[in-house]
């Protein structure tokens, strides 16, 4: 079987390897070949376009910035797609552009499976995200099984799209967690406290987050390597209020989230990690 996977980002890469760990045959893609490059030495086939990526391919998985791109890198392979072959649509795209998608996949006769995935870079390098997948039901063992390699828990949440909606239920966790954090330490360090001496007060118990200790650490240090990027958050954020005001929903903290990484994307921290959220709460950018 061949896989081909379209995306080789923080993410995209290091489910890559583990499936090349796992003895998958793997072509790769990425439309700045030197991110798809290092994969060669693990066994990947790098390609030079999407088309050469998919020629023949059995499984083709994306996992790119967003609907647009996705559809432009399929799009763009399309005379060598292979009817039947399995999409495993992983990027987060939203509620508009799974279903896009789906009508993508519809046109060029590929078994669509909405699989986005939960976690960040840490775990995508131990194959250890949570993937949420939706789609038809035959596809749903075979689906399960190539996903091992790459995650601790699979999900079937049902028909194509459930997964992506999920997804954003998820994430707005993730941004009203992150938030919390950031507010937190920057009202420690205005009062003159210890941002440390916080962490410690949540410490074991009820009240305790193990994100909050990840994220805590590099907003003291004001160090922010990226594992979940400003810039896919905040396209995030946004996916999030749409849902959210679609359904008549008030997200007034992921809103909050959205403000302070508009804030400090627009100086220059769109690459960092998104507990540089901390620097607007702190009003340090």
């Amino acid at each position: 079987m061949t896989m081909a996977v379209l995306g080789t980002g923080i993410m995209g890469s290091a489910m890559a390897r583990n499936w090349l760990k796992a003895g998958e045959a793997v072509r790769v893609w990425n439309r700045t070949r030197a991110k798809a490059e290092p994969l060669a030495e693990a066994g990947a086939q790098v390609a030079d376009d999407p088309a050469a990526a998919v020629d023949g391919a059995d499984v083709i998985v994306t996992m790119l910035y967003d609907a647009d791109a996705v559809a432009r890198t399929l799009e763009a392979a399309d005379d060598r797609l292979r009817p039947g072959a399995l999409w495993l649509q992983m990027s987060t795209v939203g509620i508009e552009g799974a279903q896009r998608l789906a009508d993508l996949a519809a046109r060029y006769r590929l078994t669509y499976v909405d699989a986005p995935v939960v976690g960040t870079k840490e775990p995508a390098e131990q194959g250890k995200l949570t993937a949420l997948a939706s789609g038809p039901d035959e596809a749903r063992d075979r689906v399960e099984r190539l996903l091992r390699p790459v995650a601790a828990k699979v999900l079937w949440l049902g028909p194509a799209g459930t997964a992506s909606r999920m997804k954003l239920v998820a994430n707005s966790w993730v941004l009203a967690a992150t938030e919390g954090v950031a507010n937190s330490i920057a009202l420690a360090d205005a009062l003159g406290l210890d941002g440390a001496d916080f962490l410690e007060v949540i410490s074991g118990g009820p009240l305790d987050l193990k994100y909050a200790h990840v994220k805590g650490a590099l907003m003291m240090r004001r160090e922010f390597p990226p594992s979940f990027p400003v810039n896919g958050a905040l396209k995030d954020a946004n996916l999030i209020l749409a849902a959210g005001e679609s359904a008549g929903v008030d997200l007034a903290a992921v809103e909050a989230a959205r403000r302070h990484l508009d804030e400090v994307a627009r100086q220059s921290h769109r690459d960092e990690d998104m507990s540089a959220m901390y620097l607007a709460a702190r009003r340090a950018i």
